[in-house]
């Protein structure tokens, strides 16, 4: 939307704008909601905020997100690699390339349907996962990864889709910083699932459990051999 103050970063020249006011609360911070919905993030995941709605650092938001599907293709199919050292080599050459071929080239729709590839290459063995894990709370983690993808994905779309009514709603939901909030969590819990599908890979014995009776995370136990 519009700029409140005046940006202390200069002119705004994002590709993409959320249903929220430009620097409404500090000339420092572009999206005052979305900054601070990101803090979980940061303590679940270390990702960075951002702070600013400037081309390099939305550039430096969405490599990341590359990453981290490069990772979950890895972890997937790795088992089904004949030349194991080929994989890890060209996924890691792949982001590299990418990394630095955004960082100079605004891709715009192409990332928005890169990245969807990439997550639509990762479903299949994921489902398969799913199905071939016994374990219960193994399980659960992968429903509440697609339950907050949904519901994430949902806040985005009516951010999007119906700015103009709900710019006019006594209370703007802030659903783009719902989106930040609902898909850190959904990060989170994909790689919790994923790290317990890769230690049974490495047969580890991974065990669920719950720090502080709430957040789970995998518990491993490596064979005394390894």
């Amino acid at each position: 939307m519009a700029d409140g103050i005046s940006s202390f970063w200069g002119p705004v020249t994002s590709t993409i704008e959320c249903c929220e006011k430009n620097y409404a609360y500090s000339s420092y911070i572009a999206e005052f909601y979305n900054t601070i919905s990101n803090i979980p993030t940061i303590l679940l995941a270390l990702v960075g905020l951002v702070n600013a709605l400037r081309q390099r650092q939305q550039q430096s938001d969405e490599t990341p997100m590359v990453w981290e599907m490069l990772l979950y293709m890895y972890i997937l199919y790795s088992p089904d690699w004949h030349y194991r050292s080929t994989m890890p080599t060209f996924l890691f050459l792949y982001g590299a390339v990418f990394a630095v071929v955004h960082s100079v080239i605004r891709f715009g729709i192409g990332f928005k349907v890169h990245h969807v590839i990439l997550c639509l290459l990762c479903i299949p063995r994921m489902y398969k996962y799913y199905i071939h894990t016994q374990d219960g709370p193994a399980k659960r983690l992968a429903k509440l990864y697609v339950a907050t993808l949904s519901l994430g994905s949902l806040c985005w779309f009516c951010d999007r889709v119906f700015c103009k009514q709900i710019s006019s709603w006594p209370i703007n939901p802030q659903g783009h910083a719902l989106w930040h909030l609902l898909m850190g969590f959904s990060c989170y819990f994909a790689n919790t699932f994923l790290m317990f599908c890769r230690a049974q890979q490495r047969g580890w014995a991974p065990k669920v459990v719950y720090f502080m009776g709430g957040l789970p995370y995998v518990k491993i136990e490596k064979p005394k051999s390894q």
